[in-house]
């Protein structure tokens, strides 16, 4: 568990990031392919899932994780005042250059082969979260006690659900490990979904591996994240506790960024 905070200012507000992250590996997993890391100075967090058996799967999400929080931060320190649009670019641009990183490691390595990762990334500015992602790990917002799913899911699942094939209420109950239609490591042409929400003191951002969301149900998320909105330590431990309790078949991973007006 580790925990930290930064200051960014908003047109008239002054908003406080707190950040922390957990990561598990379940009970059914040998080894942990998930990674996280977060610089809340810089402001950012990243969360990747690996995939591609043993090793080559975390070696694919620290990979990721790494470098591009590595190059927000590098981009902050540099530009303190980016632009939503300018943390858009670089988000892609850094999605873009682990992707081939990671192909470029697989090629070399016969261990590697087949290595891969879904990914989301959250950076601020001012006010605003800018998020990219590729895969089915998620980011979801709490705000006035209601959850959403900001992110969407790129794999067979979702496709069949946009289709009218199956019902989101069934999907929830089918749970489990599905096909993942876009994820690093892939496809050398990988394009990010890149999206821009405004932030309000009183939100809380969850990162999570779908070892979270194919665990529990969005309505037990959100109740626990109800349940420890001021807490966000408690609330990550909460969650992987109770992914774990109800059967545990991933890793589980989750960043909670919590938003205030500092004082």
């Amino acid at each position: 568990m580790s925990a930290n905070m930064a200051k960014t200012s908003g047109s008239n507000v002054v908003l406080q990031y707190d950040m922390v992250s957990l990561t598990h590996p379940g009970r059914v997993r040998e080894h942990n392919e998930d990674a996280v890391a977060f610089d809340a100075l810089a402001q950012v967090a990243v969360l990747a899932d690996g995939m591609g058996g043993y090793a080559a799967g975390e070696v694919a999400s620290g990979m990721a994780t790494a470098q591009i929080c590595a190059r927000i931060s590098r981009l902050k320190a540099d530009y303190p005042k980016v632009t939503a649009l300018d943390l858009s670019t670089e988000l892609r641009f850094a999605v873009r250059h682990v992707n081939a990183e990671i192909l470029r490691a697989a090629r070399g390595n016969a261990q590697f082969s087949g290595m891969g990762a879904t990914l989301v990334a959250v950076a601020f500015t001012g006010n605003v979260a800018v998020i990219a992602h590729a895969g089915d790990s998620r980011v979801y917002l709490l705000r006035q006690r209601q959850l959403r799913l900001l992110t969407h899911d790129h794999s067979a699942l979702q496709e069949q659900i946009d289709m009218g094939l199956i019902l989101p209420e069934d999907a929830e109950k089918i749970g489990g490990k599905n096909l993942v239609t876009r994820a690093l490591g892939v496809d050398v042409k990988l394009e990010p979904d890149i999206a821009m929400h405004p932030m309000l003191a009183g939100d809380v951002l969850l990162l999570c591996s779908d070892g979270l969301n194919d665990m529990l149900t969005d309505a037990k998320i959100e109740a626990v994240m109800q349940r420890y909105a001021e807490h966000p330590a408690a609330a990550a431990r909460q969650l992987v506790e109770d992914a774990n309790a109800a059967g545990g078949r991933d890793n589980v991973s989750v960043i909670l960024v919590n938003v205030h007006a500092s004082a």
